[in-house]
């Protein structure tokens, strides 16, 4: 008997039809590419789901977990706003020690003029009305009841003697990135300190401290997720990632293949962000950096780099990210923002850029902080973070053609005689199902140059073990569009001998 059944024995004698299903040849299923958010909860939350990796289907759920307020609400509402169909799961985490950030409203004297304190809270306006005579300590009072009032804010107020001071909801140095500015949009839009009042604002600082990463990755097992935001960028945090998302025993090794890209993202000068990326050397890990006059705390700029990463890979695994809409960032103030030799430096030291056009703050290249190889030259191999999703893409692909075609299959030599429907499988057929679905991915746009991946791809049965397949894959990417460079040679005109 030449077929192979599975389940139908050889020896029934009962009389009639019998049928059994085979799905081997019908599976053309994706893997479902999961988000992951990892953020802080308040403090006065006490969410069973603290500690948790948790489905997270709206941004009431997220607040119900992490509290009004909260970095996980806040990370949540941007991706939602970037992503509005991903599957998104989050890890909520609370710091169990450090000291919380805090920053200083400071009004003095008394307005002659009904108006409104025009206050930004890490980008988010709040307005005091401030009536005609009204004193300081009403000023402040006024204020802290609107700030207070906004429970989506990351801080809680209290006014004395003219002075509103604002706390971070949470323990922790990301506290110190909560942004305090008054009258952002200027008077030109209406935003001036009413006449007489004089307020100064003292930043947030203080924060101290981290949730611990070891905690959080324990959580997380061998959960997969393609899409891992981890807004932290301090090196205690990045280094246990790394180890975590390793190719020699973390998610990306041969015995875990759960693949996945951490993103993240820092504020700062262009020598801090070249220092911060300098020292990194990381393929799983892409950290945006963006400049000091951004009004959005890092956890919603990294929670809004990585949803349009999703949305855009989730499309296409291979197609450049370059500028994709980060929807709900401000850019920086015109004057402050990174120029091209800025962004140049920034990209050769491992940090992704974002700029502004068109309205929009939008990717501008999302390269890994990858940089040098084992022996510490120069190395690009792995320097884009689209290459890691493509990488992925190609794997998990040829994973469920080989799984689903020949999970049960007996293997034989190349030659060996054996009828049709047999389940056997040699390493000619194996080359052959290789270089067939290789040939799909190139009509689909992620790889080129079929005729040299033939011939240089080997498929071999192990000369110690009889069962076992080895296969030398040498795929040649698709490469995005990154630089078009034009050398306009003009002519004043063209000469008769040249027409």
């Amino acid at each position: 008997m030449s077929v192979g059944f599975q389940q139908i024995p050889a020896d029934i004698r009962v009389p009639l039809f019998y049928a059994e299903m085979d799905n081997s040849n019908a599976n053309s299923a994706s893997s479902a590419l999961r988000r992951l958010i990892v953020g802080q909860v308040n403090d006065l939350s006490t969410a069973d789901e603290i500690g948790k990796l948790v489905l997270v289907s709206s941004l009431a759920q997220a607040k119900t977990i992490g509290g009004q307020g909260s970095m996980l609400a806040a990370m949540y509402d941007t991706w939602r706003q970037n992503d509005l169909v991903g599957e998104i799961w989050c890890l909520p985490v609370k710091a169990s020690a450090g000291a919380a950030a805090a920053g200083k409203v400071t009004i003095t004297n008394a307005a002659t003029e009904t108006g409104l304190i025009n206050l930004y809270v890490a980008g988010v306006r709040v307005q005091a009305t401030v009536a005609s005579g009204a004193a300081a300590a009403v000023a402040a009072a006024a204020l802290a009841t609107k700030i207070n009032a906004a429970a989506d804010l990351p801080v809680t107020a209290a006014a004395a003697a003219g002075v509103v001071t604002l706390t971070s909801k949470w323990l922790g140095d990301s506290g110190n990135d909560i942004g305090l500015s008054l009258n952002r949009l200027g008077k030109s839009n209406g935003e001036f300190t009413p006449a007489g009042l004089t307020v100064v604002v003292a930043p947030m600082s203080g924060g101290a401290g981290t949730p611990d990463a070891t905690a959080a990755l324990a959580a997380l097992g061998d959960a997969p997720f393609e899409f891992i935001c981890v807004p932290w960028a301090d090196t205690t945090t990045l280094d246990a990632w790394k180890i975590a998302m390793g190719d020699a025993s973390g998610r990306w090794s041969w015995a875990k293949q759960l693949y996945g890209h951490v993103y993240s993202a820092l504020r700062g000068t262009l020598g801090t962000l070249v220092a911060a990326g300098q020292p990194r050397n990381d393929q799983h890990m892409t950290i945006f950096g963006f400049e000091a006059g951004v009004p959005q705390p890092f956890w919603r700029v990294a929670a809004a780099g990585a949803a349009r990463q999703a949305v855009f890979l989730s499309a296409d695994a291979s197609r450049p990210t370059q500028t994709g809409v980060l929807v709900g960032i401000d850019p920086a103030p015109e004057g402050a923002r990174f120029t091209l030799t800025e962004f140049n430096s920034l990209l050769q030291y491992g940090i992704a850029t974002l700029f502004f056009e068109g309205g929009y703050v939008r990717i501008q290249r999302a390269i890994t902080t990858y940089q040098k190889n084992a022996y510490g030259q120069a190395d690009d191999s792995y320097l884009d973070s689209e290459t890691m999703h493509q990488s992925a893409y190609i794997v998990r692909r040829l994973k469920g053609i080989i799984t689903s075609k020949y999970g049960r299959h007996k293997l034989a030599s190349d030659g060996t005689q054996f009828g049709d429907g047999q389940p056997i499988v040699t390493p000619n057929v194996i080359r052959g199902e290789l270089i067939s679905e290789y040939g799909n991915m190139e009509r689909d746009g992620h790889v080129e140059n079929s005729a040299l991946f033939a011939q240089y791809l080997i498929v071999e049965r192990d000369s110690k073990s009889p069962t076992r397949i080895n296969v030398l894959y040498p795929p040649d990417y698709v490469n995005g569009l990154r630089i078009f460079a034009l050398l306009n040679q003009f002519r004043l005109q063209y000469t008769a001998e040249a027409a």
